[in-house]
């Protein structure tokens, strides 16, 4: 570019030069701008300098001069404070939905909204009680597929898989595509879900790992219609635990008291509680009569355990026998 061309955005350079090196611990005085347009072939001076600023200060950069000796320029604030930069990379970092790949290039993107000097911040050890991390490179783009259908009331393509001991890929359906109509994404424990919608199966509503999935496309064919006063999306994530399908049930627990806490983030908090005596105390709940849901309780072992109703308790007793027979 000819410096003539460059001169005409010597305010931008300025902008750019203080968005990336400055803050309130690092500022720039006149002669430092002028030091660091010089990189950028684009002579300059100080008067020419303090008009820039104040040009952008009026178009609304939030920059602020510390007066006197020690003192400059810096950018007092931006759309992201360095907390929440750091709550952010944290959740990249830990996220089993993200690929180690796509959460080192997220990170660094994200270093990019503040000053060099506060991204070595984000730079730092964070141990995770989950460290796995998803081994499908397109989950980016299968939810951004997924998200387009769904707005714009069109079916979508898909292939789906699981991992063999080898780790490889093996696809379901005879590697056929699936063809469902999109109907909302779902969010569990730490995996996205794909909620989808299709008249010619006897079970028409169904789940899918969007991690799990390859080769999403949205079709120009029209979503399938379903009476949406009939189903609740709400609903079926609730009943649905780990989204394993199961005959929704009512129940009837009783649990430790020091289990009160777990129960109210699993049932949430408007859930009863019913104090029992002796430390314990009941529940009435509807819940899903699957092993995800058995699992969960087995989990607390003598602290938890199904009263009602029978069938529950007795599908409870069978898992347990099985397991104790895998351990003898």
């Amino acid at each position: 570019m000819a410096r003539s061309s460059k001169q005409k955005l010597k305010s931008l350079y300025i902008a750019k030069i203080l968005m990336e090196q400055t803050d309130e611990d690092n500022v720039m005085t006149a002669q430092d701008i002028i030091a660091a347009l010089r990189s950028y072939d684009i002579p300059s001076d100080r008067k020419s300098i303090y008009d820039d600023i104040e040009a952008l200060r009026v178009f609304g950069y939030d920059i602020e001069l510390i007066p006197g000796k020690g003192g400059g320029y810096y950018i007092s604030s931006r759309d992201f404070e360095l907390p929440e930069l750091k709550l952010l990379v944290d959740a990249v970092e830990s996220s089993r939905l993200i690929t180690a790949k796509k959460s080192r290039g997220l990170v660094k993107k994200l270093s990019k909204l503040t000053s060099s000097a506060q991204a070595k911040h984000l730079d730092r050890p964070v141990y995770h009680s989950q460290s796995r991390k998803a081994l499908n490179e397109s989950i980016y783009y299968n939810i951004d597929a997924i998200h387009y259908a769904i707005n714009t009331g069109k079916q979508i393509s898909f292939k789906y898989f699981k991992y063999n001991i080898r780790k490889k890929r093996v696809f379901r359906n005879n590697e056929k595509e699936y063809i469902r109509t999109p109907v909302a994404m779902c969010w569990n424990e730490d995996k996205y879900y794909l909620i989808t919608y299709s008249s010619r199966h006897d079970k028409p509503f169904a789940s899918y790992r969007v991690d799990r999935m390859v080769d999403v496309n949205a079709l120009d064919i029209d979503t399938e219609k379903f009476n949406k006063k009939v189903f609740s999306i709400s609903e079926y994530v609730k009943q649905n635990f780990g989204m394993f399908s199961g005959d929704t049930v009512k129940a009837k627990l009783s649990f430790d008291e020091s289990l009160v806490s777990v129960v109210l983030d699993y049932f949430g908090s408007d859930v009863h509680l019913i104090d029992a005596g002796d430390g314990r105390f009941h529940v009435n709940v509807e819940v899903t009569a699957s092993d995800v849901f058995l699992g969960w309780i087995f989990q607390f072992g003598d602290k938890a355990e199904i009263l009602e109703p029978r069938n529950l308790r007795d599908a409870m007793n069978d898992l347990m026998l099985t397991v104790a027979r895998v351990y003898k």
